[in-house]
């Protein structure tokens, strides 16, 4: 389970599991909003709005992830944290996932700066 999630992580950014708008619906629960490190909430048509302009002119990122606990919260819910470091920046990241018959969805993330 956990190495699983892990290889989603950090969420939208890793392009075997999509690129498009499409991709990223079918990877969202249908309630998923975000809490982003700016402490702003985000809605789930603002994200998918945001990742379809950054994937039309995509740019290779180089970022760190580590410190991964997993957590079951509820049946088949499962809370995954973990740091990310992008360059000078490192953030605490929270990612609740749910998994459904054909797929992993994500429900809520957040992030921190540290």
């Amino acid at each position: 389970m956990l190495n699983e999630l892990m290889r989603r992580e950090p969420i939208f950014h890793r392009r075997e599991f999509g690129i498009t708008r499409r991709d990223f619906e079918n990877m969202t629960d249908s309630n998923f909003w975000e809490v982003g490190a700016s402490g702003c909430r985000y809605s789930r048509e603002y994200i998918l709005d945001t990742l379809e302009k950054r994937y039309e002119n995509p740019t290779e990122e180089i970022w760190e992830t580590k410190d991964f606990p997993c957590l079951e919260i509820a049946p088949e819910n499962y809370l995954l944290t973990y740091t990310l470091i992008q360059g000078e920046r490192m953030t605490r990241r929270s990612t609740i996932w749910r998994r459904s018959e054909l797929s992993w969805k994500i429900v809520y993330h957040q992030g921190t700066v540290v």
